[in-house]
């Protein structure tokens, strides 16, 4: 058998195949197609979503103590921060660092989370009420007995919410990042 007759043959055998199956090749199609669309939107959808992220920086001010050390970054002259990376909604982030009391009494440390800033592409401050209660720090010895000179070491967890409110919040306004005090005292008991 030649080379050409085969070729027919296997293509007049194909196109039987396609006239016999039509029905179902045709819903094969169009599952196919219905498949990839549906994957492209989940696909988009899911890049929107997962890459929300909001890098963040804690400026700290100290008043009777000194943060050193551990993840405390320190700035042109007395300034230091908190790098904390790149936040996720839903994900909590923990830094820590030693503080020193430089009161002449003992005190109580006291740490305060203040001037909570969002900043969208164009560095415009978009803060909302939403922001603020979807945002949370606690540290592992605030309100802690400190006595003069004393040295402890500290872990600041940062939460971002996840809810549906808060990631629309950040999604609408186009977030980019923010910022916040960390004021950190030794107080008089």
């Amino acid at each position: 058998m030649s080379m050409k007759k085969l070729t027919k043959q296997l293509f007049d055998s194909f196109i039987q195949f396609l006239h016999h199956f039509k029905k179902t090749i045709l819903l094969i199609l169009i599952v196919v197609a219905m498949t990839l669309l549906l994957s492209a939107a989940i696909s988009q959808w899911f890049s929107r979503a997962n890459h929300l992220y909001l890098p963040s920086l804690g400026n700290i001010r100290m008043y009777h103590v000194e943060a050193y050390g551990g993840d405390i970054q320190n700035i042109t002259g007395e300034g230091r921060s908190i790098d904390w990376a790149t936040v996720y909604p839903g994900i909590s982030t923990s830094r820590s660092f030693y503080v020193i009391s430089r009161s002449n009494v003992d005190s109580f440390l006291r740490f305060e989370f203040v001037n909570w800033t969002f900043l969208d592409s164009d560095e415009n401050n978009v803060t909302e009420v939403i922001a603020l209660d979807n945002m949370n720090v606690t540290c592992s010895l605030n309100g802690t007995d400190i006595a003069s000179k004393e040295v402890v070491y500290v872990t600041l967890t940062l939460s971002a919410g996840s809810s549906s409110d808060f990631i629309n919040y950040i999604l609408d306004m186009e977030v980019q990042s923010f910022s916040f005090d960390i004021v950190i005292s030794a107080r008089e008991k």
